[in-house]
C-alpha cells in the first residue's frame, strides 16, 4: 500500500482528534458548590424559650364575713386608688327561717327567760328591803354605842349583816343582767331574713382596694353568697409587669442573675429589652408533645423597657424570648453547614485555585446557624458550604453562582 502524502496528513489530523477528545474525557470535571468567605462578625448564643406575661403583685380582696357579696360596683379593667375606691360590698348573713318546731321551742326559751327575769327582780326588791332594814339597824346600833347603851360587839354584828345584804343586793342585779341577756338571747332566735339587717343595725361592709392599680378579675359580677375567706376582686398594676420563661432544666444552669433578653413576637415593634431576675430552685417534671418527660423550671425576667413604649402588654400575654448566653463583638464564624465530621474533629473544605483543601478546625461556641472557630482558618478565606460526597481533598470546584 502507498501511503500518500494526503492520507498520512488526514489520519496525523484524526489521532490528534481522538487523542483530545481523550484528554477531554479523562479531564476532572469541576464540581459546582456553593462558597462563603470566613468573616469576624458580632455574634451570639442564644436560649430561645416561649413566656408569659404577669403582674408582679396581684392582690386578692377576700371577703371577711360570711353573708352575701352585693352586685360589682366596678368592671375588669376599671382603675382604682388605694384605700378610697369600694371594690366589694359584702351585706351580712341574714337569718334563715324556723320551721314549726324550731320557732316552738324559740318562743318557749323566751317564755322561760322572761319569768326567770320576773324571779330575778323580785330576789332584787327583798334584797333592797333586806339592806334597808340591815342599814337602819346599823344606824340605831351606832347611836347607841355613842351613847354607851350598846356594847361595840352588837355594833360589829350589825355592821357584818349590812354588807351581807350589800352583797345580797349586787348578787340580785347580776342576775337581773344574766336573765336579761338570756331573754334577748331567747329573742334574737326568733329573728327571721326580713327583720334581720334591722336587728343587725348595719346594712353593708364596704371594701376598699388595697392598692393603686385596675380591676382583674371578678369573682362574680351579679350578687351571690360567700363564705368568709372567699375572693371577690384581683387588683394589680398592669405597668408592673414580668416575664415567665419556661426553661429546660439543662438550659437554666447555664444562666445567671443579669443575663439579658430580647423579647419578641408581643405584638409591637421593636423588641423589648428585659434581665433575668432569677431561676426558681424547683423543677417539675412536664411531658412534652412528643411523649418525653422533662425537667423545665422557670425563670423570672425583669421588662426594662419604659411602660410607655408596651402600653399594650397586659396581665398573661405570650412573648417569646432570646435569652443571650454568650455574644462576641468580633468572632470568626462559619455557617454550620460548611462543617464535615473527621473522626472526633470537625474539618471544612477550603477553595483555592479552584481546588478544595480539606482543612481540620477547632470550634468554639455554636449558635443556631453559625458557629465559632477559634483555630484553623484565618478571615477572607473561601470555604464550601454543604459539601456533597463528591467534594474530597484536592477535587475541582467552582461556584455555582458562575454557571
Amino acid at each position: 500500500m502507498v501511503w500518500t502524502t494526503r492520507t498520512i496528513g488526514l489520519t496525523a489530523a484524526g489521532v490528534a482528534l481522538l487523542g483530545g477528545l481523550a484528554v477531554v474525557a479523562l479531564r476532572d470535571t469541576p464540581v459546582p458548590v456553593d462558597l462563603v468567605t470566613v468573616t469576624a462578625a458580632p455574634m451570639e448564643v442564644t436560649i430561645d424559650a416561649d413566656g408569659r406575661t404577669r403582674i408582679r403583685d396581684i392582690y386578692e380582696v377576700a371577703a371577711p364575713i360570711a353573708g352575701t357579696a352585693l352586685r360589682s360596683p366596678l368592671s375588669v379593667g376599671d382603675p382604682v386608688v388605694a384605700g378610697e375606691t369600694v371594690v366589694a360590698r359584702v351585706e351580712p348573713l341574714q337569718p334563715s327561717l324556723l320551721d314549726a318546731r324550731s320557732r316552738a321551742q324559740a318562743e318557749a326559751s323566751v317564755a322561760e327567760a322572761r319569768a326567770a327575769l320576773t324571779a330575778a327582780r323580785t330576789d332584787r326588791a327583798r334584797a333592797e328591803e333586806e339592806l334597808r332594814f340591815a342599814r337602819l339597824q346599823f344606824d340605831r346600833t351606832q347611836t347607841l354605842v355613842e351613847r354607851g347603851v350598846a356594847s361595840v360587839t352588837q355594833l360589829e354584828t350589825v355592821t357584818q349583816a349590812l354588807a351581807v345584804a350589800e352583797a345580797v343586793l349586787a348578787a340580785a342585779d347580776a342576775q337581773i343582767a344574766m336573765a336579761e341577756g338570756v331573754l334577748d338571747r331567747s329573742q334574737a332566735a326568733l329573728v327571721g331574713p326580713d327583720t334581720g339587717v334591722a336587728a343587725a343595725g348595719a346594712c353593708c361592709i364596704d371594701l376598699t382596694a388595697p392598692a393603686d392599680g385596675v380591676v382583674l378579675d371578678i369573682s362574680m359580677i351579679s350578687a351571690h353568697p360567700v363564705t368568709a375567706g372567699a375572693p371577690l376582686v384581683s387588683i394589680g398594676d398592669p405597668g408592673d409587669l414580668e416575664i415567665v420563661a419556661d426553661l429546660l432544666s439543662s438550659d437554666a444552669v447555664r444562666i445567671a442573675p443579669g443575663t439579658s433578653a430580647r423579647v419578641e413576637r408581643w405584638g409591637g415593634d421593636p423588641p423589648l429589652q428585659a434581665v433575668l431576675r432569677r431561676v426558681e430552685p424547683v423543677a417539675e417534671t412536664i411531658v412534652s408533645a412528643l411523649g418525653i418527660e422533662e425537667q423545665r423550671v422557670d425563670a423570672i425576667f425583669d421588662i426594662t423597657t419604659p411602660p410607655g413604649d408596651r402600653a399594650a402588654l397586659g396581665h398573661g400575654f405570650s412573648v417569646f424570648l432570646r435569652i443571650v448566653e454568650w455574644d462576641s463583638p468580633a468572632a470568626l464564624q462559619v455557617p454550620l453547614g460548611a462543617l464535615v465530621r473527621r473522626g472526633e474533629g470537625w474539618a471544612v473544605f477550603v477553595a483555592e485555585n479552584g481546588i478544595a483543601t480539606e482543612r481540620p478546625v477547632t470550634l468554639g461556641r455554636r449558635g443556631a446557624r453559625t458557629v465559632e472557630i477559634t483555630s484553623g482558618l484565618e478571615e477572607g478565606a473561601v470555604i464550601v458550604t454543604h459539601p456533597s460526597d463528591a467534594i474530597t481533598d484536592g477535587a475541582r470546584v467552582v461556584d455555582r453562582r458562575s454557571l
